[in-house]
This record gives structure tokens, C-alpha cells and sequence, in this order.
């Protein structure tokens, strides 16, 4: 569970920096949207691996 909060914090983050780069066009914020986006795919790899784990391990 602590990385689904982990997740949600990341998101926030990138949410702020998508607002500037978007509504501000501040191109500094798209890379750092870039490389968050890319941050949560990783964690959101990580998760789905814990829960296929967990799920098979119930059996």
C-alpha cells in the first residue's frame, strides 16, 4: 500500500508541472511531466507485479 500512496504523490507532483507547461508554457515542466509520467509507468509496473505476487500466492 505504501507505493499506491507513493503513486499518488507522484501524480500531484506531475499534475502541478502539467499545469505549467500547459496553461503557463513553461517547456522546463514537460520534461519534468516526461520524466514523472515515466516515473509512475515504473511504479504502476511495480504494483501490478506485488499484486499478481500476492494474488497467486492466495491460492
Amino acid at each position: 500500500m505504501d507505493k499506491f500512496t507513493q503513486m499518488k504523490e507522484l501524480f500531484a507532483s506531475v499534475e502541478a508541472d502539467a499545469n505549467k507547461f500547459y496553461n503557463s508554457g513553461n517547456s522546463a515542466a514537460g520534461t519534468r511531466v516526461r520524466k514523472g509520467m515515466q516515473d509512475l509507468k515504473n511504479l504502476a509496473q511495480e504494483i501490478r507485479t506485488e499484486v499478481t505476487a500476492k494474488k497467486n500466492s492466495a491460492k
